[in-house]
């Protein structure tokens, strides 16, 4: 069974794809995200919000090929898959897997956003790309390897006034690059990841759907854990349960107060306030 996580990058995604993966009968691929493979049939696109008509025959098969080669080479049960662009096209990747189970992960957009910036001006790293690459489909390697040393040719000779994408694609985010604050463009992020999949998963059946909020998690992740794992229709003994939650830590929980200044929370305030409070967070 296919387990997609859903959650904007900086959410928690890998701290729950990892706990996940420690169980018996759970497996991933060796890489974080698989960005070339979901493109497949949309390379071109300058944006990671994919509708269901994207989802063609090509592409489902493309898509569920691989699931099953990694089905295949590891015998899991459950296939776990995080890449925080699925936020962004929920239906396309309902269309290419009917039988997933999404579990959607939500974080402070605070902490997403003071966490996120950091990496939207951090080099490249042709390492991880390289790992990733690894399950590009071979007629798209090219235009992607292509892509990919553009974009470090641009990081390396970027000025002040501009900074280069990071993570999901949306519309409008050329504009926000253009103005060269990170904070801005990763509350812009987090927001539209937020919503547009809080719109999508309307469409899908509410019983392949478990939302968990980070801080809960992180504060008891054993209970949470054993909620989801029953969510799934997955039996677990106690002590693997507790094991793959040796790695989960609470200490990021409202590390925002300390590296969001007041004039940066005045300027993210029109982007993060609504969204923030209707989850539920406190402004």
């Amino acid at each position: 069974m296919p387990v997609v996580v859903l959650g904007a990058p900086r959410s928690g995604t890998n701290m729950l794809r990892d706990a996940l993966t420690r169980l018996p009968g759970f497996a991933t691929w060796p890489c974080d995200e698989l960005p070339y493979v979901w493109r497949h049939g949309n390379r071109g696109r300058t944006t990671d919000e994919f509708s269901r008509a994207d989802a063609t025959p090509r592409v489902v098969r493309s898509v569920r090929r691989r699931f099953a080669r990694l089905a295949g080479g590891t015998g899991a049960t459950y296939l776990v898959e995080k890449t925080c662009a699925n936020t962004l096209r929920v239906g396309f990747v309902d269309r290419i897997l009917p039988e997933a189970r999404f579990v959607v992960i939500t974080r402070d957009g605070r902490d997403v956003t003071a966490s996120a910036a950091r990496r939207w001006t951090a080099p490249l790293d042709l390492a991880y790309a390289a790992r990733k690459a690894r399950y590009t489909p071979l007629t798209d390697a090219p235009f992607h390897a292509v892509e990919v040393l553009r974009n470090r040719r641009r990081r390396r000779g970027s000025q002040g006034g501009r900074i280069e994408p990071w993570g999901p694609r949306f519309a409008g985010m050329t504009e926000l690059l253009v103005g060269g604050d990170p904070l801005e463009a990763s509350a812009a992020q987090w927001r539209r990841c937020v919503e547009r999949s809080e719109r999508e998963l309307t469409g899908i059946d509410p019983d392949r759907v478990h939302h968990l909020r980070y801080e809960d998690f992180v504060a008891d992740p054993a209970g949470h854990l054993r909620g989801l794992t029953g969510f799934l229709g997955a039996t677990m003994e106690q002590h693997d349960v507790l094991g793959a939650c040796a790695g989960v830590s609470d200490r990021h929980v409202g590390a925002w107060r300390l590296e969001l200044s007041p004039d940066a929370l005045r300027r993210l305030e029109p982007t993060l306030r609504e969204p923030l409070e209707r989850l539920g967070y406190r402004w």
